[in-house]
């Protein structure tokens, strides 16, 4: 059984007005990825399978180049719908942010349910090993809130933002990776900063 690695873009460029799916890699996510592609623990990644948002492209994109191989855009694989309210200040995204954690079952201001981002970004992840070979080492490249929610999926834990990345002690602006065994039956690490990784 083969082994899957779950990465979020590291920084963006905050741009209000532009819809967060919009948004772009800053210069310092973009920096850490080239340190990432350097490294010999990548080399056994056999597949790279991207969000369709920009910024997980433009991060699926400096890996597949690091590493020679192409990526692909796995259907439903986007961050947590919050088109409803689109740009909050920091401030009041997290704090919306922590009700979407602490209540999943509810819509907090029109957001994606967390139960029902859950479900999609598991189906995602498990729709990608029926489509090849789940032997194979894959990096899935996604986004923190339903990388979380996965995380939380695999070890059989409650939806809560304690298993969040930055609460997990990787980096709070993104950029983290967490592994697991593709058939789910293990979690083999949680949020690491992707430099920290071996």
């Amino acid at each position: 059984m083969g082994i899957a690695y779950y990465l979020s873009h590291p920084q963006v460029q905050i741009d209000p007005a532009r819809a967060v799916p919009d948004w772009s890699l800053s210069d310092v996510g973009r920096a850490r990825l080239r340190v990432l592609g350097a490294r010999r623990c990548l080399a056994s990644v056999r597949r790279i399978v991207s969000s369709d948002e920009r910024k997980a492209i433009e991060t699926a994109t400096i890996l597949s180049e690091a590493i020679g191989l192409p990526f692909e855009i796995g259907a439903a694989m986007h961050e947590n719908d919050r088109s409803a309210t689109g740009y909050l200040p920091a401030r009041e995204f997290e704090a919306t942010a922590d009700r979407f954690f602490a209540t999943p079952e509810v819509s907090v201001r029109g957001w994606e349910r967390a139960v029902d981002a859950q479900r999609r970004i598991v189906d995602a992840v498990r729709a990608t090993f029926r489509s090849g070979d789940d032997g194979q080492t894959v990096m899935f490249v996604g986004h923190g809130g339903v990388g979380t929610l996965l995380k939380c999926a695999i070890r059989n834990q409650p939806i809560a933002r304690c298993f969040d990345q930055a609460a997990e002690g990787g980096d709070a602006g993104g950029g983290n990776v967490h592994a697991f065994e593709a058939d789910f039956s293990r979690s083999c690490f949680g949020w690491t900063r992707m430099e920290d990784l071996d």
